[in-house]
């Protein structure tokens, strides 16, 4: 599907279809490639269809790099066409879990205040901000969604304003104050006679696009590839010429931390790891029309990985596990 095609024109379950080949082709990348897929399945009001591919994601759920994700979006999926209960406990086995990425809390969390659940979408909001969020420092942009949500929420509630929401105020760079944009009248207030009310509305809902378009005109992570031991080993195998780029896999890995240091020592935003695996490179090399011991395909791959989503953020979030892989917080292994 083309980004400029119409949303109304588009043939989701064709789109799924396509996607759900796609994956079988290219089975490194079959997590965001089925994601997607339900995503439009569920465009298309086929919600058990989804269902049924979030299913199949976790039933090999030791091969996914993010299983809270599934389970929130198939969560969210399931209160929408009537599985209220099985929807409930996953959001709280999703909460007992605590993930470190924000976006399954965001999406329990949304889920919940959708369906006016809005004391435990507040809790939900609230507990991922306390997990994730390092008092003193600014949050990461990929946590503000959890503080924006939280604000909503508590706006819709009628709470007093506490320290967070004055933060997601700050970190909000729209001309009009979340506040206004969270005002639970906005919803009438399109329906007005007024032509002040009408044009206050239309300058909050320029404002909410121009936020949007922000946030997908944010350039993908400038990406470092990492390669886990067995896949370098597998690697250095079939393509020994790649031995001078990768002398062993410790001197690999302290590369990778120093290159992402020096990078934000420079100043440069947005940095990730992206990990490589053989069967992904030679797919990539052949996609390219060249051969896997070519040194230079290397940062291209790391690239096209980081476009397709997935890269990891870097530096990791307080408490995290090293991006390396040794189990070890990042904090006591290259981060210390």
């Amino acid at each position: 599907m083309r980004p400029d095609t119409p949303a109304e024109n588009v043939d989701h379950h064709a789109e799924a279809a396509r996607l759900e080949r796609t994956a079988g082709l290219y089975p490194a990348d079959a997590e965001a490639l089925l994601l997607q897929a339900a995503a439009h399945l569920e465009l298309a009001a086929d919600r058990p269809a989804a269902s049924t591919l979030y299913d199949r994601l976790l039933a090999g759920q030791g091969d996914l790099e993010n299983p809270h994700l599934v389970r929130a979006l198939k969560a969210a999926n399931l209160w929408e066409y009537g599985h209220e209960a099985e929807a409930r406990a996953i959001i709280d086995g999703v909460r007992a879990a605590a993930p470190r990425d924000p976006a399954p809390w965001v999406i329990v969390a949304e889920a919940l205040e959708t369906h006016d659940e809005l004391e435990a979408a507040q809790e939900t909001f609230t507990e991922g901000a306390r997990l994730l969020l390092t008092e003193g420092q600014e949050p990461p942009y990929a946590t503000r969604p959890l503080l924006f949500g939280r604000h909503r929420v508590r706006r819709m509630l009628g709470a007093a304003h506490d320290a967070w929401d004055s933060m997601a105020d700050t970190l909000h760079s729209s001309s009009v104050s979340l506040d206004e944009l969270h005002d639970p009248k906005r919803v009438w207030s399109l329906g007005s006679n007024n032509p002040a009310e009408l044009e206050a509305e239309i300058s909050r809902l320029r404002s909410e696009l121009g936020t949007y378009r922000e946030a997908l005109s944010r350039p993908f992570p400038v990406a470092v590839l990492h390669w886990p031991a067995a896949e370098l080993s597998e690697l250095l195998d079939a393509y020994p010429t790649l031995a001078a780029e990768y002398p062993s896999h410790e001197a690999h890995l302290a590369t990778i931390e120093a290159s992402l240091r020096e990078l934000a020592a420079s100043g440069t935003p947005n940095l990730g790891i992206v990990t490589a695996t053989v069967p992904s490179y030679e797919a990539f090399a052949a996609s390219e029309g060249t051969t896997p011991s070519d040194i230079t395909l290397l940062p291209q791959y790391a690239t096209t990985l980081a476009a397709r989503g997935r890269a990891t953020e870097w530096p990791p979030e307080r408490g995290a596990g090293c991006w390396c892989g040794s189990g070890r917080a990042y904090g006591e292994c290259h981060g210390a």
